[in-house]
């Protein structure tokens, strides 16, 4: 089966079989590939309410390559879900036809709440024994946040998505390179008041464990742990603390563009709105309570294909 996850900034592939049943209920899927592509399907949108027309060819090219190797792996079922920037764009229905058109099957609109829940399914299974329950699990996307609550065992407790993605925020705010204390305070300032509300909604400062997704933890992550060559294997279930990713933000923040993109481990098309996912990485640590931060790299796009073959 094929998952396809297409963010506001980046357009991702998973290829999987399920595990073999005899393999126990916390086994993962059985990989056969994964991809990714930064597209930044996203530009503009919080300014202009549309998705733009090079936006959207720059998917249709990423995804026409997807579809290209899901006929080559004879995928059976293929399920694509579209999140925040088709969400909010007036447009949607231009990027739905060339998803039709370029992958056989019509993407999937998911709302705020399922995209929190999907991204809670794909994160807590195999978590390890010292990540305890309730978890408080926030995936930091390009145009929103998800903040989702619950534990193996009964599920999602509570779930909310914010407007507080690091596209969004440095769009919205981050305008200088690097950008300004005044810039980074309106920023913070904006995400506290968002982390505040989501967490009226679902009772993250309950939650014995943060479980961090998406490429903005991962990559403060990888930066925190000193790795210097990108290693999945080494990023999946590391634990950092407050201090060090407070650390970390503070650095990314006060390094130009060149200087960012300088680092080992940061994707080209990261460079550019690291600072703002990491701030809201620090800030819904600060508000929540939260002492370390444990990265997963399983996310929605393991919620999405877990939610095939739980239909099979």
């Amino acid at each position: 089966m094929a998952a396809i996850d297409c963010g506001t900034n980046s357009i991702r592939l998973l290829v999987a079989d399920l595990p073999d049943p005899s393999a126990g209920p916390t086994a993962p899927l059985v990989d056969v590939c994964r991809r990714m592509e930064i597209v930044r399907l996203g530009q503009g949108v919080d300014r202009t309410g549309q998705l733009a027309p090079e936006a959207i060819e720059r998917t249709r090219v990423a995804l026409a390559e997807y579809a290209a190797e899901i006929e080559k792996l004879g995928v059976e079922r293929v399920r694509m879900c579209a999140t925040s920037a088709s969400r909010d764009a007036r447009n949607a229905a231009d990027f739905r036809t060339m998803v039709e058109q370029t992958l056989g099957v019509a993407p999937e609109v998911v709302s705020g709440d399922e995209e929190a829940r999907l991204s809670f399914t794909g994160a807590v299974r195999g978590l390890p024994a010292d990540a305890r329950p309730p978890y408080l699990v926030m995936d930091i996307g390009g145009g929103s946040t998800e903040f989702v609550v619950g534990d193996r065992d009964t599920g999602v407790r509570a779930a909310v998505s914010m407007d507080i993605g690091c596209v969004r925020m440095t769009e919205r705010h981050l305008h200088g390179d690097p950008p300004g204390l005044d810039e980074i305070a309106a920023a913070r300032a904006d995400i506290a008041v968002a982390v505040d509300r989501a967490l009226e909604v679902v009772p993250g400062r309950e939650a014995a464990t943060l479980v961090g997704l998406a490429g903005s933890v991962t990559t403060v992550v990888a930066i925190a742990e000193g790795i210097t060559e990108y290693d999945p294997s080494r990023i999946h279930h590391a634990r950092v603390s407050y201090e060090r990713v407070a650390e970390v933000t503070a650095e990314l923040l006060a390094m130009s563009r060149e200087q960012r993109l300088a680092i080992p481990v940061m994707h080209p098309g990261r460079a550019d709105v690291i600072g703002a996912g990491a701030l809201v990485l620090q800030v819904a640590m600060e508000r929540s309570g939260a002492d370390s931060v444990v990265a997963s790299e399983h996310d929605i796009l393991d919620g999405i294909a877990w939610s095939i073959g739980s239909t099979e």
